[in-house]
């Protein structure tokens, strides 16, 4: 399995951070990471800033060598703003508290 997600053209890597990495998920994740660095594309979605990416992955040796892979080379482009879900969410309420009127 690994070494097919190293092949596929662009991996998306979405919630990044959203739950703990276990030391066998960060061995792994270099393995795919350093397969694919320099040859296919890699997408990151995360609401973890950038700068807190080091400490969830917990270890400095491997996160050292994650992040310089991934980073380094990286287009980074950062929103700022409500998230669209929440003014979604917003808009609903704010529809049904005139629908009750």
């Amino acid at each position: 399995m690994l070494k097919g997600m190293a092949r596929v053209q662009v991996l998306l890597l979405e919630d990044w951070g959203l739950t703990p990495l276990t030391p066998e998920g960060r061995r792994n994740l270099l393995e795919v990471i350093d397969d694919r660095h320099g040859r296919a594309a890699t997408v990151v979605t995360s609401q973890l800033p950038v700068a807190a990416w080091h400490g969830w992955i917990a270890d400095p040796t491997l996160g050292d060598a994650i992040l310089d892979r991934l980073v380094h080379n990286a287009h980074r482009i950062e929103l700022k703003g409500e998230s669209m879900r929440r003014r979604a969410a917003h808009r609903a309420v704010t529809v049904d508290a005139e629908g009750e009127s």
